[in-house]
């Protein structure tokens, strides 16, 4: 099976998607000449043209509202953030219509529009390019958010945000992009709303998404080495939030601990431990082990972003901690 980049996934899906309907098209700033922040779209406007490769201006709200109304009046639209933290400009349009309008209509307006973001920190694009907002979005009716963390998920999550008649939000982590993986030359989908068991183990369950998972990774290599035999679980659907497979891996493990790389409090893993304690409190031996990011603003010197961003040891810290293994 060959192996491609996270990048590159996207990018087949993307032109899958343009050559397969001819009422999709991609906006964003820069995603033309210059190939988008992240090289994402290098090539397309001379593959497809101006009309279906929009260039905007920086007006977020602007275009993400034109984006929305194009969707309602029957096109499929894909917009690329340069950056998730730019989707606070565009909130208004994305959270009041875009979320809202199918309610709103009782159903007779859809929003087949799937809003690409660069989201996270680590490459050192200090605090105002830093932000990840995936959290907030999933706390909103009427999205769909998923966060892949491998070319195989990017691109078969891709292809169901695509079939989607609600509006989907899909983070992309930046640190992510250059990932490798292998990827079929079928054309497989990923569910929006289930997670995937990307390691079965017997003794604890770590939960984590996006960047997180490679930190689960390791952090299941670490516990290894001592004989301890983790189950690394990547959510990928952060709305739906599949917790049924969780549960279930906890029934079996009785420990869980939860891993995100942004902001602790208010996270979307604060989420996870609440519908853990509602839901399978009697499976647990102890107290949900839970790791965050620092609660600050993402700094641009690289040792001291490293440091706000939990790591392995961290993680196994609070292993300890609260497990006592």
């Amino acid at each position: 099976m060959p192996e491609i980049t996270l990048r590159e996934a996207l990018q087949r899906g993307l032109r899958e998607a343009l050559d397969g309907n001819p009422n999709v098209y991609l906006m964003g700033e820069d995603i033309g000449a210059y190939g988008g922040a992240y090289a994402i779209t290098a090539g397309f406007i001379d593959e497809y043209g101006p009309e279906r490769i929009r260039d905007v201006p920086i007006s977020e709200n602007t275009f993400v509202g034109a984006a929305i109304g194009s969707a309602i009046g029957g096109l499929r639209p894909i917009v690329e953030f340069m950056s998730i933290s730019f989707s606070l400009l565009a909130f208004d349009q994305m959270i009041n219509i875009g979320a809202a309008i199918r309610y709103m209509s009782g159903g007779q307006f859809k929003v087949p529009i799937v809003i690409r973001a660069p989201t996270g920190s680590g490459i050192q694009l200090a605090a105002t390019h830093s932000h990840a907002f995936e959290n907030w979005l999933a706390s909103v009716p009427g999205f769909r958010v998923v966060a892949p963390t491998t070319p195989y998920d990017a691109l078969g999550l891709l292809r169901s945000a695509l079939a989607e008649d609600n509006p989907v939000i899909m983070a992309e982590h930046v640190s992510l992009y250059g990932r490798r993986g292998e990827v079929p030359d079928d054309r497989y989908t990923v569910p929006i709303g289930k997670a995937d068991v990307k390691l079965a183990g017997s003794d604890i369950t770590l939960v984590a998404f996006a960047h997180g998972v490679v930190t689960a990774f390791e952090v299941a290599d670490k516990l290894k080495e001592r004989g301890i035999a983790a189950e690394v679980i990547d959510l990928r659907s952060l709305r739906p939030l599949d917790m049924d497979t969780i549960l279930k891996s906890i029934a079996k493990t009785n420990r869980v601990a939860l891993i995100d790389d942004n902001w602790r409090t208010g996270g979307m893993m604060a989420e996870v431990s609440a519908q853990i304690s509602e839901q399978g409190f009697d499976l647990l031996d102890g107290p949900v082990a839970r790791v965050g990011g620092d609660d600050v603003p993402a700094p641009y010197s690289r040792p001291l972003e490293q440091l706000v961003i939990p790591d392995s040891d961290r993680v196994i810290q609070a292993i300890q901690k609260t497990y006592g293994i």
